[in-house]
């Protein structure tokens, strides 16, 4: 099993690491809509699948 299979969502801070950036640069990410997320209150989760398809280049 890879580490994104493991929990469904990520939080930032588990996924900058994954992404070899930085906290800010996630956020940003997130912001401009190149990494889709949802938002559980205050929360903020990234989806694995989001995840992978940044990497794969995919839109939304």
């Amino acid at each position: 099993m890879t580490v994104l299979q493991d929990k469904l969502t990520h939080k930032p801070d588990e996924v900058a690491p994954l992404l070899g950036l930085g906290r800010n640069s996630v956020y940003a990410l997130i912001r401009s809509g190149a990494l889709r997320s949802i938002r559980v209150g205050r929360k903020i989760l990234i989806p694995a699948s989001a995840i992978t398809d940044f990497l794969n280049g995919e839109k939304n």
